[in-house]
């Protein structure tokens, strides 16, 4: 039986709401192994002059202990 945790991460791109959760799990891969999962939470993004200039994820992520 394996044992999961899950922590919350924010991230964001200049892209697209895709591009932001997949920087969120590139950077979290950096430092913890084993990742199951990944939850987006919420979605949001910030316009300047009308248009789109950032997204943003809020997430659940979850990986296994060793």
């Amino acid at each position: 039986m394996a044992v999961l945790k899950v922590i919350e991460v924010l991230a964001s791109s200049d892209k697209n709401w895709e591009d932001a959760t997949q920087k969120a799990v590139d950077q979290a891969a950096k430092s913890l192994k084993h990742i199951r999962s990944v939850y987006v939470q919420e979605q949001s993004a910030i316009v300047k002059d009308g248009k789109i200039v950032e997204y943003r994820v809020n997430l659940k992520l979850s990986f296994e202990i060793e």
